[in-house]
């Protein structure tokens, strides 16, 4: 038999209910960083991605052959790959027995050259596993183009100096074949062309970068590691 019609609605009004839902907690709103942390962020990320003035090769060694008694001669390339004029100059913790040429300078952007190391290896200065405590400390500045270097540059500009690379350094034993002792003599070789064709250019218009010779600065114990 039929249920009667009312009977018929209300179980249809009680299927169409829904079912009541939990209650839900409103989400918390991300808070927004502090504009005094934000800029240390900033500013460290800024530390951490900035790029290098110079590149270096090799990168962070300078080798010498194993020669006990003689005079040794190293070299490594320095290239600017900056934007902008950028003034170098070394640094060592064995001032008084190495020559260096240039021992600074000024580099134009996309400019390179190679500097020549010469160290004269003390017959009881017998390398401990091929290398020694020496070290070469790479520093550099952004100068405006045309500029004059000095030696006070450094100094009057000092809190805009950074240290581009050090380079420690390594003997290599000549009688053995290395792939850095073939690196080195076209280094090397490269080096004295180019001093060759600095002597000979005697046209003053020639776009020229002259380099001072000298000793190494003695001025590594102002700037420690």
């Amino acid at each position: 038999c039929r249920r009667p019609w009312w009977h018929q609605v209300s179980i249809q009004h009680h299927r169409s209910t829904p079912a009541a839902s939990p209650r839900h907690k409103p989400e918390k709103a991300l808070s927004e960083p502090s504009p005094s942390s934000s800029s240390v962020a900033s500013a460290a990320r800024a530390f951490l991605v900035r790029r290098r003035r110079l590149r270096f090769d090799p990168k962070d060694k300078l080798y010498f052959p194993c020669l006990p008694g003689r005079q040794v001669t190293s070299a490594v390339k320095i290239k600017n790959v900056s934007r902008f004029h950028v003034a170098f100059k070394f640094q060592t913790t064995a001032p008084k027995s190495c020559f260096m040429r240039p021992p600074s300078g000024v580099l134009a952007p996309r400019e390179s050259i190679v500097a020549v190391i010469v160290k004269f290896f003390e017959p009881t200065e017998l390398p401990t596993k091929m290398k020694t405590k020496d070290k070469f400390k790479i520093v550099s500045l952004k100068v405006k183009e045309g500029i004059e270097f000095t030696p006070e540059l450094f100094q009057e500009q000092r809190e805009l100096v950074i240290v581009e690379q050090i380079l420690r350094v390594y003997f290599l034993d000549p009688q053995c074949s290395h792939p850095e002792l073939e690196k080195l003599k076209r280094r090397i070789a490269e080096a004295e062309a180019t001093q060759e064709v600095r002597k000979k250019l005697t046209d003053d218009k020639a776009p020229v970068h002259v380099f001072g010779d000298g000793n190494v600065l003695e001025e590594w114990n102002k700037m420690k590691l």
